[in-house]
């Protein structure tokens, strides 16, 4: 088997999810993202398995680790998107600030949002 196939085609995979990662606002489509960076990873794990012909398939045993991983990270990705939404309404990333660190200058200029936290708490 030739490797540069399998090869492109993970990096075209990988590229997508990145940008689909750096440019999405929505978490779901984020996680979607993160789905096909692993999807590119899990094949050049098989493709490099099987053109170093291990005897042992220690390729496809670690593409099984990082499915069941990812499976495990969607779940509870989901999740926590779900309880997001229902909180808040929006799924859009760039809203979540609860837990940034405010600047002096933000905390002076929203003095509310300090007590609204406070009393939250």
């Amino acid at each position: 088997m030739h490797l540069a196939y399998p090869a492109v085609l993970a990096v075209l995979l990988f590229c997508v999810g990145l940008y689909g990662v750096l440019a999405r606002r929505n978490a779901i489509l984020v996680l979607m993202s993160v789905e096909l960076m692993l999807n590119a990873v899990n094949l050049n794990l098989v493709a490099f398995d099987v053109w170093l012909r291990d005897t042992l398939h220690a390729g496809q045993a670690l593409t099984l680790f990082t499915i069941a991983v990812a499976a495990a990270e969607i779940g509870i990705g989901l999740a926590i998107v779900l309880l997001v939404y229902r909180n808040r309404g929006s799924s859009d990333v760039d809203k979540l600030t609860d837990l940034a660190e405010r600047s002096a200058e933000d905390e002076q200029a929203h003095p509310q949002s300090q007590q609204q936290a406070e009393a939250a708490a």
